[in-house]
């Protein structure tokens, strides 16, 4: 099949676009300059640029595609880029796969696709886009909401290896709040194939978590990043305030919501399999420990 897909030289992107690859789909990426283009060219897809905010350059491109992934997810662009996929892709019945977030649900401690919406600022935006998505006719939309992405040494766990260190003769590492809080994540090769699987075999209208079931604590990736580095006094709780004076208010808002998820629907649905190592993996002695980000 022929896809349209945004955000191909992004951290989810750059592995979603090997995937569709291997899976033998031809990709047609939407990039804004030349450079990334000549990068997704060499990779084995065809560069388009533009904007995703050009509403009748996405209209045409989702028209002569096959159906549309959308990875490049963002508040100002959304809305438009929306409304020109659903209008390109019309009655055709093609696959629109888009991209939501875990943040929209709040603190809860067993996520599922029903569970009640309770954003944060930063991800307040998200509802009224995705209801549209999810309310469209003659398009076989979905909606893949990634939990906590990690894998590469990059991504939100950066916050926890790369927290600041503190003074004195036993440095800690400086935990998001008291750490009790838990993150729900999933592995960015895992998520991939999740968004290949929606993309091929998604109900129309469908939510799926990209939730691995791995939900570790602050503290515990705090405490593996400590061991991985030396650091020799642990970790170091802060308060909810200090960690929003640090990180930005909304941001911190965000990362102290307290999230479990199991991402069982996906599983059953589409036989999707995440088998990529545990976050707490990664960071003990894989993409994130001191070894690795040393080696690059």
């Amino acid at each position: 099949m022929s896809i349209l897909l945004t955000g191909a030289t992004g951290f989810i992107g750059s592995s979603v676009l090997p995937r569709l690859i291997e899976e033998g789909h031809s990709v047609t990426a939407l990039v804004r300059d030349e450079a990334k283009a000549a990068q997704l060219e060499a990779a084995g897809a065809t560069a388009l640029i533009g904007d995703a905010t050009d509403s009748e350059l996405v209209e045409r491109a989702a028209r002569d595609s096959d159906g549309v992934i959308h990875l490049a997810s963002a508040n100002d662009v959304d809305p438009g880029f929306v409304k020109a996929v659903l209008t390109g892709l019309a009655g055709s019945g093609k696959p629109f796969v888009h991209t939501g977030g875990i943040w929209t649900y709040g603190s809860n401690a067993d996520i599922v696709e029903d569970s009640p919406s309770a954003p944060p600022a930063l991800t307040a935006w998200r509802g009224a886009t995705e209801a549209i998505v999810l309310a469209a006719e003659g398009v076989r939309t979905a909606v893949v909401v990634p939990a906590v992405v990690y894998g590469r040494g990059t991504g939100i766990p950066t916050v926890i290896v790369d927290a600041p260190r503190g003074a004195g003769v036993s440095p800690a590492i400086r935990l998001v709040g008291d750490g009790t809080q838990h993150w729900t994540t999933v592995h960015v090769d895992d998520l991939a194939a999740l968004y290949v699987l929606a993309f091929e075999n998604g109900d129309a209208g469908a939510v799926y978590l990209g939730a691995s079931g791995q939900n570790p604590t602050v503290r515990e990736l705090g405490e593996a990043a400590a061991a991985a580095a030396g650091v020799a006094g642990g970790v170091q709780e802060e308060s909810a305030e200090d960690s929003r004076d640090r990180l930005g208010a909304a941001f911190a808002d965000a990362l102290l919501l307290d999230q479990q998820a199991r991402g069982t629907k996906a599983r059953i649905d589409l036989g999707w399999e995440p088998n990529g190592p545990t976050l707490l993996e990664e960071i003990a002695s894989g993409s994130y420990a001191p070894q690795a980000v040393a080696a690059e």
